[in-house]
């Protein structure tokens, strides 16, 4: 059974940009929320940057400006807190 990807919560304040975008492949985006620890798509542990959902518009693809319009609009459940992610196991 596959487990449900685990996110870091992200401040934003009233009116800034909310969609946060994976700078290392450019195909995901979350809002509010970064996922840990790494991108579901490239895999990598990855810088993200905020971005609003106009900018998304002016230079991503199709493809991430669709998930950037679904993230903007979806109601969500809020994230995972870090304190309530559980310890690794360690290998035996």
């Amino acid at each position: 059974m596959a487990s449900e990807q685990p996110f870091w919560p992200v401040d934003c304040g009233e009116g800034e940009p909310d969609l946060m975008v994976c700078m290392s492949c450019l195909n995901e985006v979350f809002r509010r929320k970064v996922p840990m620890p790494d991108c579901p798509s490239c895999h990598r542990v990855s810088t993200y940057e905020a971005f609003t959902l106009e900018s998304i518009r002016d230079w991503g693809t199709e493809e991430l400006i669709a998930k950037a319009e679904q993230a903007h609009v979806s109601v969500e459940a809020p994230p995972v807190q870090a304190d309530e992610i559980p310890e690794p196991t360690p290998p035996a």
